[in-house]
Parts: structure tokens; C-alpha cells; sequence
């Protein structure tokens, strides 16, 4: 069996995850976080730097535990100030690290436990159940429909230097894929009380394409630089969390921010 149909196989269930909400978004949610933050402490070793990912753990978990009550902005932006504050100064003890070891712990905090946790915000919402369907269609809308303009329109390269293989074409496609996703989900959901002007959707699909594609790009120049070709093998035919979800971390801020301030 092609490994790609085994890798959605594993996927799969989070769609069920999605459904259900709750508990089992969030429980799914965080592990997401915390594979993606393990595969980018990897890939950072590589090139010999030495992130105290111990330290990002926690803080990530601390966070999640936090989001759930009472959350308040000020005393979790309080909890990441202080945390950075103690880094700073790890160096002057431990010479063996740098500012570099300190910006790389919590870079993935940010990166990939908070830009995750964008996807609970959104559930969390009036008619979060249907908005948060919206990063996933935004995103797997994109990554369809570039895939097969770029593979049989594709001549004009986007960013060799980042990604050898993504094409202008493809890209082209991948919007595309994107606004026609998201439009007709917002079609679909109206004959379930949620009114929404349809245009909405549109502007979604057409952000969330674009930055969806961005997410990508931003995940494939880190591997470039770190010189290896996935994050991970956890996901057979797909890589790891951050190979298959790297758009997805971009497309969940913005579709949250796009819903709160002109929809909700």
C-alpha cells in the first residue's frame, strides 16, 4: 500500500478529534504541539545548537493547562517574559550555550505550541464547531490543488533556494483550491444557522491560501538550513507533525484573527 494512503490512515482519526471537540481536540491539540516542538529541537541539534527543550516543554504544557482556566493575557504574556528572562542569563553560567540555545527554546513555544493552540481558540467561539473546519479545508484545499498544478502546469519555480519543487503554477492552484474550499463549506454550513456573508469566506480561502503556502515555505527553509529532507518519519509518506501540518500553523492564526474581528 502507498505510503501516503498509510499516513492519512494515521490521520484520520483526528478528523474524528475535530468533530468531537472538547477533551479530545484539546488532548490532540497538545500532543500535536509537543511532537512538533520534539521535531524542531531535532532538527536544531543538527546543526549543533543546544535549545533547553526541557524548558520549552514545560512552558507549553503550562500554557495549555492555563488556557483552560481563567485564562488572562497578562499574566501568560507575564509567565513568558519571565521565562525568557531566566534564559538570558543561562549563558553566563553554562558557556557551552549561547543567545542562539536561548532564542531556539523559545521560538517553538511561539512557532508551534501557541500557533497550534489557535485552533482550541477558534472552537472555543460562537460557531467554532463550523470555523474551525476552515483552517483544515483552507489548508488541504491548497495543498491539493498545488500539487497537481504544479505537477502538470508547473514551469516556473516560486523560490528555488527554499522549496527546489514548488512552482509559480502551483501556487497559482493552490489559492484557488483554498477560496473554492472555503467558499462552498460556507455555502454548505448556511443551511445550518450560520449566517455569514459568503464573501467572508472568500477572503479566508484567499489569506489562508497564502498564508498556508507561506507555512510551508517557512518549514521548508528551516530543513534547508538544518540540511535534512523531513522533520520527522512519524507520519509514513508525509514526514512528521511539522512536514504535514506546516501550513496549518500560519492558516489557524489567521482564520482566528479573520473570524474575531470581522465575523464574530
Amino acid at each position: 500500500m502507498n505510503k501516503r494512503y498509510i499516513g492519512a490512515m494515521i490521520l484520520a482519526p483526528l478528523l474524528l478529534f475535530i468533530f468531537l471537540g472538547g477533551y479530545f481536540l484539546k488532548i490532540s491539540v497538545v500532543l500535536l504541539s509537543l511532537g512538533g516542538m520534539y521535531e524542531f529541537y531535532k532538527v536544531s541539534k543538527v546543526d549543533g545548537y543546544k535549545p533547553i527543550s526541557i524548558v520549552g516543554y514545560l512552558l507549553c504544557l503550562l500554557y495549555y493547562i492555563y488556557l483552560g482556566h481563567g485564562f488572562n493575557l497578562n499574566v501568560a504574556v507575564g509567565v513568558f517574559i519571565l521565562v525568557v528572562f531566566l534564559l538570558m542569563i543561562v549563558p553566563v553560567f553554562d558557556t557551552d550555550r549561547n543567545f542562539i540555545d536561548v532564542a531556539l527554546t523559545i521560538l517553538p513555544c511561539f512557532y508551534v505550541g501557541i500557533f497550534f493552540s489557535f485552533i482550541l481558540l477558534l472552537n472555543n467561539m460562537d460557531n467554532g464547531n463550523f470555523f474551525i473546519w476552515l483552517i483544515f479545508i483552507s489548508s488541504w484545499g491548497c495543498d491539493t490543488l498545488a500539487y497537481y498544478f504544479g505537477r502538470y502546469l508547473g514551469k516556473h519555480k516560486l523560490n528555488p533556494r527554499v522549496s527546489p519543487k514548488k512552482t509559480i503554477e502551483g501556487a497559482i492552484g493552490g489559492l484557488i483550491g483554498s477560496i473554492l474550499g472555503c467558499t462552498i463549506y460556507g455555502y454548505i454550513i448556511t443551511k445550518f444557522g450560520v449566517v455569514v456573508p459568503l464573501y467572508n469566506y472568500m477572503i479566508i480561502g484567499l489569506l489562508g491560501g497564502i498564508f498556508g503556502q507561506c507555512g510551508d515555505l517557512v518549514a521548508s527553509s528551516i530543513k534547508r538550513h538544518a540540511g535534512v529532507k523531513d522533520y520527522s518519519n512519524l507520519i509514513p509518506g508525509h514526514g512528521g507533525i511539522l512536514d504535514r501540518f506546516d501550513s496549518i500553523l500560519l492558516v489557524s492564526v489567521v482564520v482566528y484573527y479573520y473570524i474575531n474581528i470581522f465575523v464574530a
